[in-house]
């Protein structure tokens, strides 16, 4: 008798379990989700313990689509194809996928030897093998993708170089990991300086920004 109590308790949880896993949990993505970078410079901490607390500081961020690798090696190719997987029909790329990348920062920034004042730049790289240059632009952006606009942007679609206020070349490197998902991100961060970096499969592209008033 009791071993056949033991035996049903058996069957109700493994019909539970089988239920649990028959429940797949929803995720409601797009192909290529968006995601953001974000700093803040310049700021200082005070107080202890629980009443610790950072102020003053001005934010810097970066909005971008993540595309995903999928199972692609050698995403940005090699000679005299490098580049056209991720950016098969413009002249720059969106340095991420689908709406425009976007720099927001509250504070003036030297980049390659040049000061952008605060405010909101498109984001964009030229891709060469062993040279990357970021570039930043005030074009206009289009709201919402209509491709009946020859005008506005929308990633690099209608990219117009006349509102370029920024040309840098970038480092680059090789990491030891390949990386799925392209990762935009800020390293060796101090108030007044820092790293921003791009990084996709085994390419990171970075770039050093020193904040100015």
């Amino acid at each position: 008798m009791h071993s056949g109590h033991v035996t049903i308790a058996t069957l109700v949880i493994a019909g539970v379990l089988l239920q649990a896993q028959a429940t797949v949990p929803e995720v409601k993505l797009p192909a290529s989700p968006r995601g953001t970078a974000a700093i803040q410079v310049g700021g200082s901490w005070s107080g202890s313990g629980d009443d610790r607390r950072y102020t003053g500081g001005s934010w810097i961020t970066v909005d971008y689509g993540r595309p995903i690798l999928r199972g692609r090696e050698n995403i940005f190719g090699a000679g005299a194809t490098y580049g056209k997987t991720v950016n098969p029909d413009a002249p720059l790329w969106r340095a991420g996928a689908n709406d425009t990348t976007r720099l927001t920062t509250q504070v003036p920034l030297e980049i390659g030897g040049k000061t952008i004042g605060a405010g909101v730049y498109n984001v964009f790289v030229d891709l060469k093998e062993n040279a990357w240059t970021l570039v930043l632009s005030t074009q206009p952006v289009q709201p919402k993708y209509d491709p009946n606009d020859k005008v506005l942007l929308y990633g690099t679609y209608n990219y117009d170089p006349k509102f370029d206020v920024l040309r840098a070349p970038m480092r680059l490197s090789t990491s030891t990991m390949s990386i799925e998902q392209f990762t935009i991100g800020f390293a060796d961060v101090k108030s007044d300086r820092g790293v921003l970096y791009m990084a996709w499969d085994r390419t990171v592209g970075s770039i050093d920004f020193t904040v100015r008033k």
